[in-house]
């Protein structure tokens, strides 16, 4: 099947993975006329329409190679994290103490059933994240891992989950599919994160203990005090009471931490999720604005420690530089009906922005 007898000219850029055609369209057929339609219906992969100076461009993709995935290993990593997370929701629950030695009996795993109130909320808010990212990369033929879920040590060293993340294996083509692939995360995994809050936050009770405010988290003889986001202030506000101190729910509290994975993975700077959106709407000032929030996030540093670890793994990750990996046509310009996405991205990140995600007692 051949599409020449629409078109003007064309440029073939064949990748390791994939064939990607930029072809200005005959304005005869830049309609696009009937007879160009029904050859698109025909072509074996994907295409969208570009607006530019000279006309109109297709932009069409097929992909040539298919690779063959470990799916056991992201299998083993999915079971890990679901231990160790439901091992967290059973010490949240107060059915089990910190303590191993006392792991044992028909309490044990009861406590383990009700673990699940925060892992499975949990982990449904995390692959939600990484499948809008995958299926959105997939959909424009990018070669892409499926998600790798990080397990790590239940408290008091970690919550079970270091989070999870996906690997383009490939150049993406533009600032179209970057926005696109970069958004898709945030948006599909706040989209769950909501209502799980919510639910948490009803099946969360007040307490009257001296000394404490806002939200509570009780996590065997520890006591965590997570911050308050614009979105969860006014949760609370509406669904409890403005004055009222709350122990959060395990389900509350999953919420609570897909809410943070949200606004960590919108953080502007380097490969986040928030890099990728900001070099999609402007490759120049990625850069700037990428230093600039690294220097915010060194600052807030001083209220709450774990800020200057996240800072220095972004650096760590992108090599010290902060700087964004070219996409394989930078100067075709971001669609008008994409400006929706970047609106709603900075409404994300502003509505679940934590400054001291947690709290000193």
């Amino acid at each position: 099947m051949t599409l020449t007898r629409f078109l003007l000219a064309w440029r073939t850029t064949p990748l390791h993975d994939r064939e990607v055609v930029d072809a200005l369209v005959d304005p005869v057929h830049a309609g696009p006329s009937p007879e160009l339609a029904t050859a698109l219906r025909q072509w074996p992969g994907t295409y969208y329409w570009s607006n530019e100076l000279e006309g109109r461009h297709l932009v069409l993709t097929r992909r040539t190679y298919k690779s063959r995935e470990a799916w056991s290993v992201h299998a083993l990593l999915f079971a890990a994290v679901l231990i160790t997370t439901t091992l967290t929701g059973a010490m949240l629950g107060g059915g089990i103490s910190m303590h191993p030695s006392t792991w044992h009996g028909a309490t044990f795993f009861h406590a383990l059933s009700r673990g699940l109130l925060f892992s499975l909320p949990l982990l449904a808010i995390l692959l939600t994240h990484e499948l809008g990212h995958y299926l959105t990369a997939r959909h424009y033929q990018i070669n892409v891992s499926p998600p790798f879920f990080l397990p790590s040590f239940p408290p008091p060293f970690g919550i079970g989950t270091l989070g999870a993340f996906i690997r383009l294996r490939t150049i993406v083509n533009d600032r179209r599919q970057l926005l696109d692939i970069g958004a898709a995360g945030p948006i599909a995994g706040f989209i769950v994160a909501l209502p799980i809050l919510w639910i948490g936050l009803l099946h969360s009770h007040p307490t009257v203990e001296r000394g404490l405010h806002g939200m509570v988290v009780a996590l065997g003889d520890e006591t965590l005090l997570p911050g308050d986001s614009v979105l969860t202030l006014l949760m609370r506000r509406f669904l409890i009471g403005q004055h009222q101190t709350i122990v959060l729910h395990p389900t509350a509290f999953a919420g609570w931490f897909g809410m943070f994975v949200t606004m960590l993975n919108l953080l502007p700077m380097a490969q986040l999720d928030g890099g990728h959106i900001v070099y999609s709407a402007t490759t120049r000032w990625h850069q700037p604005v990428a230093r600039a929030f690294w220097v915010v996030v060194m600052l807030l540093g001083w209220f709450w420690i774990g800020w200057l670890v996240w800072g220095f793994v972004v650096l760590l990750l992108s090599r010290g530089q902060l700087r964004h990996p070219p996409v394989l046509d930078a100067y075709r310009p971001l669609p008008v009906s994409r400006k929706w996405l970047l609106v709603l991205s900075l409404l994300l990140f502003i509505l679940t922005f934590i400054p001291a995600p947690f709290r000193a007692p």
